[in-house]
């Protein structure tokens, strides 16, 4: 009984009218007991930058813009205009998203915007010599500095959840190795 109580004995002292802060003064100043227990150390929030943000949203709007100008007054397949200004429309379901720098809507977002820098290559290369050419060049432009703009403002976002996702599964895999240690002194003790 005596060694067991030697085993569980608190290395500081406790004054009840200090209260908490007694305790915190008495422990070691290096926390070389308290390793085990620490909180994470979590990695500073990424500053996005906002730049970045309202690059995407011009390109974006630009873009918008030209798909529905191309097809309806400034260089449409037909005369006239056809319904194929209705491609600007999913561009539209972004605005908000990007506006408000959201990181799922620049994601999908900027994998939407290849769609529009593929047909701009293919129609630059195929089109009859005239102003579609411009605008397919153009619209490969647009998409190019939206997609650049969002990669680079979700970088920072993205290597910050690697960063917390590499922490706490090292944090798991220190607690996982804690826990076969402490039984098997449980089972040595008995």
């Amino acid at each position: 009984m005596v060694a067991s109580s030697q085993k569980n004995k608190v290395p500081f002292t406790v004054d009840k009218q200090a209260g908490v802060h007694a305790i915190f003064a008495a422990c070691p100043s290096d926390n070389s007991s308290m390793k085990l227990n620490a909180p994470p150390l979590i990695p500073p929030r990424p500053n996005l930058n906002v730049a970045l943000q309202r690059i995407a949203m011009v390109s974006l709007f630009a873009l918008f813009l030209l798909c529905l100008l191309w097809e309806i007054w400034l260089a449409p397949l037909r005369p006239g205009g056809t319904l194929l200004f209705l491609k600007a429309l999913p561009l539209a379901f972004a605005f908000r998203g990007v506006s408000k720098g959201s990181l799922y809507t620049i994601q999908w977002a900027s994998m939407l915007v290849l769609v529009y820098l593929m047909e701009g290559v293919v129609r630059a290369m195929s089109d009859p010599p005239g102003p579609s050419i411009l605008m397919a060049w153009l619209e490969i432009l647009f998409s190019s500095v939206f997609f650049f703009a969002a990669l680079f403002y979700v970088r920072p976002a993205k290597r910050y959840a690697k960063q917390l996702k590499a922490q706490t599964e090292a944090q798991e895999r220190a607690e996982q190795d804690v826990k076969p240690t402490a039984t098997t002194q449980k089972s040595d003790s008995a």
